[in-house]
């Protein structure tokens, strides 16, 4: 059986909001969550060429 790199591995993302880099959201007031909620969300390659497209 193939293994695959990485797997097993745990990882926590690290987002960088309003100036400040965090783990999670639990610590922040409603507008900064509102924040977070409406930024565009970029999976991939694709994602961001589909952006492009539409002009967003």
């Amino acid at each position: 059986m193939k293994k695959i790199v990485g797997e097993g591995q745990k990882f926590e993302r690290i987002r960088r909001i309003t100036g400040y880099l965090v783990g999670g959201l639990d610590r922040f007031n409603n507008g900064k969550r509102a924040e977070e909620a409406d930024r565009v969300k970029h999976s991939g390659i694709n994602d961001i060429l589909k952006t492009a497209k539409e002009g967003k």
